[in-house]
């Protein structure tokens, strides 16, 4: 992890402008610890995930990387100044964190026109930014009135008005339609490579996978990882190998004997859609943990046993994360299994309208 020092605090090393940096951070709600400690640093020029169970404490983290609450403990600074200190906070930092935060009756544009005025941006720009976002034909339409996806839309275009170095986006693909959560995967991507820093939060895992370079992870409050999307998913240890074989019930019992866990890659065993090239007449599929690859394929060739397919798989983000986080889990089944007891990290996770 690298740390920055402002001059004149060390004297050595210039902040880059649109670095996020939290140090120690730390906010309390009563006798609820929402972040504890949080220390790590977001990167311009790559897309960086931020990832938590339920009550992790990302919505908070957002919130206090924005100003919108005080921290009890600790710094958040975008370029090395706190938000308060931004001369011009729109045409630096650009936040999406409750796409709601609008009055329902003003039109977009007029909605827009708002936000523009108090920092000076000229009113050609919420045009460009409602093209930008698709919303030109219900530019004059009631907020009030669109829909959770619409509502997302709008509320990326407010984010984007003055043009910032740093986007903080709170599960922005929320509402939308697979072709909404392709562009704003491939907006974030083409922000990301002009060299802003982009910060964004989601529970869509399938999606982080595809969107993310690194990684930030949390979990009642405090850092799980802080690494590339590639590491992180390595260091799940929910590692497997898809096997087929016309002769299922000899190489499961050879691999057991070995010490190996063998479970149908469907309930009924046929696994058709296990991986490509399934269908009639294709072996059942088998997945084998606790053996690699080559392990298993010697203990088929010694018992002369004839496999058709031999794939190792590694895990994907959403199982290496339900893995590196199970024991933060601050509601639901994961939070009674991992033995944690009552709930004493997080608070629930605030937006702008609380």
């Amino acid at each position: 992890m690298r740390y920055y020092a402002s001059a004149g605090i060390l004297g050595a090393v210039t902040v880059p402008p649109g670095l996020i940096e939290a140090r120690e951070l730390t906010k309390r709600f009563g006798d609820k610890t929402a972040v504890s400690q949080l220390t790590f640093t977001v990167e311009p020029g790559r897309v960086t995930g931020f990832l938590g169970p339920n009550g992790a404490g990302k919505s908070t983290t957002m919130r206090l990387i924005c100003g919108l609450d005080r921290a009890n403990g600790g710094t958040a600074t975008i370029g090395g100044r706190a938000y308060r200190d931004l001369k011009q906070p729109l045409r630096t930092v650009g936040a999406l964190l409750e796409a709601r935060a609008v009055h329902p009756g003003r039109s977009a544009r007029n909605h827009l026109l708002f936000l523009a005025q108090t920092q000076g941006i000229p009113a050609s720009r919420v045009d460009e930014v409602l093209d930008l976002v698709g919303l030109r034909d219900v530019a004059g339409k009631r907020a009030g009135g669109f829909s959770l996806g619409m509502g997302q839309r709008l509320g990326i275009a407010a984010a984007m008005l003055g043009d910032p170095r740093v986007l903080l986006l709170d599960e922005p693909g929320n509402g939308l339609d697979p072709e909404g959560i392709r562009w704003v995967r491939t907006f974030m991507r083409q922000l990301a490579a002009e060299g802003r820093t982009v910060f964004v939060s989601s529970h869509l895992m399938s999606e982080m996978s595809v969107l993310a370079d690194h990684l930030i992870v949390i979990g009642r409050g405090q850092l799980i990882a802080d690494s590339s999307t590639t590491d992180f998913i390595q260091r799940s240890s929910e590692r497997s190998v898809l096997v087929r074989t016309p002769d299922t019930d000899r190489l499961r019992k050879l691999l057991a004997a070995e010490g190996g866990t063998v479970a149908d890659a469907e309930p009924d065993g046929t696994a058709a859609a296990a991986s490509a090239g399934g269908g009639e007449g294709t072996p059942p599929a088998l997945i084998v943990s606790g053996l690699d690859a080559p392990r298993i394929g010697e203990l088929a060739a010694s018992a002369q046993v004839v496999l058709h397919e031999l794939t190792p798989r590694l895990p994907s983000l959403e199982e290496a994360f339900m893995e590196l986080t199970a024991g933060s889990v601050e509601f639901g089944e994961g939070s009674r299994s991992a033995g944690t007891g009552p709930a004493q990290a997080a608070a629930p996770e605030r937006s702008l309208s609380s």
